[in-house]
């Protein structure tokens, strides 16, 4: 056993040195990986010396001239290069001329945050190879009138993709994209090929029209669920998601929720704490709660209130918490109940029920936030039935429970 134990140290040895002999001050490195090497030295170890098993503690001596000439955790990236053991990945952003610079911009900063966080604490090695791709290489316009220079022409890229980014538009560019053939041929041809593929906001269309979200789950942006339902019938859309992972395909919802995805990206890539960090030092949460309806709800009812059901909206946001049938707010509003349900839809794009239920969500979520109310009387102020309701439609809708949400915000 003592003789197999030598002859592991000096197969170490070898690794760390280039020869099995050790000489001069010898210096005995006893640590958790995690401890005394940053998360992409880790990884690399991991990686070009996985071939040792699973290492939770070890033992690694070096001769002196090695530690102080060459530091250690460059020296492991080095050789695992060396052997062609390197954990690079190429993002490529598939832009336009018109895109979202919030679609393009997220994505390329949190990619980019992992490799910066790797230069800080003192590792020239880069995670990931970022690159912007465009009609030609060169300055495009985005849609805010701001210019963005593409590293290359998409239908000049060569060499593999890891990871292949779509962006979204408003709609007047993104019928221009959808009527590019080369573009969406090329989208075809190489999206088959990459190791995961990705479109953000309205970025899924030319996904749809390149035939590569057939018979998968996917979202959009909220504005355009429908519009993408109806056009590619053979996809599932998922309107309330803030992204949708299907196998190798994943697609995110409205413009912002691009860091989302990308956050989950990074950590499916380098684990939770990579991830973690990248969110804190973006200022955001790893994994927000609740979907992207939370945020259309409202929005749609500030657009509503000009309408036919306007004064009835404002009476609905001041006093939601008090229990109304859809019959009493037919009523209030003067119409027939099923005139009412037919119109409140038309302009919401929910029902009655379900609205009401979402103001009252909103309300909760304020007094979880801003109070110490206990749970049964935030649900009794918000206008919830009873507080197993009010857990039961709080957990449907934001995928936490209320005290956990209390703990988080």
């Amino acid at each position: 056993m003592g003789r197999q134990k030598i002859k592991g140290i000096s197969a170490l040895g070898r690794l760390l040195t280039g020869s099995g002999k050790i000489s001069g001050i010898y210096y005995l490195l006893l640590s958790t990986i995690n401890m005394y090497f940053n998360l992409a030295v880790s990884a690399t170890l991991k990686s070009a010396y996985g071939r040792f098993g699973r290492i939770c503690m070890f033992v690694v001596i070096v001769s002196a001239d090695v530690l102080c000439d060459y530091p250690i955790h460059e020296y492991l990236l080095h050789h695992a290069h060396a052997n062609g053991e390197t954990d690079m990945k190429t993002i490529a952003v598939v832009a336009y001329e018109g895109v979202e610079i919030f679609d393009t911009a997220g994505p390329l900063e949190v990619f980019d945050l992992v490799n910066r966080g790797l230069r800080e604490e003192g590792s020239c090695e880069r995670r990931y190879d970022i690159r912007l791709l465009a009609a030609e290489a060169g300055p495009f316009a985005t849609s805010c009138g701001v210019r963005l220079v593409a590293d290359a022409g998409w239908h000049d890229v060569s060499g593999e993709i890891d990871t292949l980014i779509v962006v979204g538009s408003p709609d007047e560019y993104l019928n221009r994209a959808l009527a590019d053939s080369r573009l969406i041929e090329w989208l075809r041809r190489t999206g088959g090929k990459v190791r995961r593929l990705v479109s953000v906001c309205t970025g899924a269309f030319l996904l749809a029209e390149a035939g590569l979200l057939e018979g998968r789950r996917t979202t959009t942006h909220w504005m355009d669920v429908e519009r993408l339902r109806k056009e590619y019938p053979g996809v599932t859309v998922e309107p309330d998601a803030i992204y949708v992972r299907d196998g190798s395909v994943a697609t995110s919802a409205g413009i912002s929720t691009c860091v989302d995805l990308a956050l989950a990206l990074v950590e499916e890539d380098y684990g939770r704490k990579v991830a973690l960090a990248t969110a804190r030092r973006m200022v955001l949460f790893l994994k927000r709660p609740g979907g992207q309806t939370q945020f259309s709800t409202q929005l749609r009812a500030q657009m509503a209130v000009d309408g036919p059901l306007g004064p009835l909206l404002v009476w609905l946001d001041e006093n939601a918490h008090l229990k109304v049938t859809v019959e009493e707010l037919a009523e209030r509003a003067a119409m027939s109940p099923r005139n009412f349900a037919r119109i409140f839809v038309r302009e919401t794009g929910m029902t009655p029920a379900r609205y009401i239920d979402q103001i009252r969500l909103q309300r909760a979520i304020r007094l979880l936030e801003d109070t110490a109310c206990s749970i049964e009387s935030v649900a009794d102020e918000s206008g919830f039935a009873s507080a197993e309701q009010f857990r039961r439609v709080f957990r449907r809708r934001m995928g936490i429970t209320p005290s956990d949400y209390r703990e988080r915000f």
